[in-house]
């Protein structure tokens, strides 16, 4: 990191870039979603049996909680009879945004239920109906990130943070991991900003370009602890 900060600012950068590698290098586990359904949870875990299911719910993770975007291809799957990826494509536009409306998925059911349509849609006539091929054979990292971003819907927050699971959770191999950003929450530029590394007043593009300055063959290394920490500081707060 080229730029002037204090030895106490420089321990807080090696300290999330220590954990930052200790995430990557550990072993897979079971990723906690915290759907609160242990069938939900095992079903996002397949991501060889069930690679739509991440995909989807990855979409889903927009202006509402994570656990209750997560949940929702599960509770699709459960209206459609199943979970394999037919049941998902053998559904109508109508009829899955029959099933947002009724089961009150999101808070932009309308839209939301356009996207995981278009989707369905996508994931069929790109990938033959198996999402695996999104990430398959090593791919660069930018690939990955581009074919998420063309997802309906998807913005770089989206696209950048489920190439980040994909690589740090599940250890999917890519080719190299330096166009996988740092995800621009909330609760991440706090974490940066209380401890001097951001501007009070900073947009989400400095934090993009500060975590490629600070970790420039993976800015996404960053993401995990100052998530982790941000997320602390928010519960202290009350926000």
């Amino acid at each position: 990191m080229s730029r002037l900060i204090s030895a106490e600012q420089r321990l807080i950068v090696d300290r999330v870039l220590r954990y930052g590698r200790k995430v990557l290098s550990a072993a897979r586990g079971e990723i906690p979603f915290e759907t609160g359904s242990k069938h939900a949870e095992k079903l996002l875990n397949d991501l060889e049996g069930y690679p739509h299911c991440f995909v989807l719910a990855s979409i889903m993770d927009q202006q509402i909680k994570a656990p209750r975007a997560w949940i929702i291809p599960y509770k699709i799957g459960k209206m459609a009879g199943g979970f394999k990826f037919a049941h998902f494509e053998r559904l109508t536009r109508m009829e899955i945004t029959a099933i947002f409306n009724e089961l009150h998925l999101h808070r932009f059911n309308a839209k939301q239920a356009q996207y995981f349509y278009a989707a369905v849609q996508d994931i069929r006539e790109k990938y033959q109906g198996d999402a695996s091929q999104i990430w398959a054979n090593k791919p660069q990292s930018g690939t990955v990130v581009r074919r998420f971003l063309e997802f309906k819907g998807v913005g770089v927050k989206i696209a950048t943070m489920a190439t980040n699971i994909l690589v740090r959770d599940f250890k999917v191999p890519l080719a190299d991991y330096s166009s996988i950003d740092i995800s621009p929450d909330r609760r991440v530029m706090r974490f940066f900003k209380e401890h001097g590394l951001l501007r009070k007043d900073a947009k989400t593009d400095e934090l993009i370009y500060l975590a490629r300055e600070i970790s420039p063959k993976f800015p996404g290394l960053l993401d995990i602890a100052a998530w982790t920490n941000g997320a602390a500081a928010a519960m202290r707060d009350g926000n």
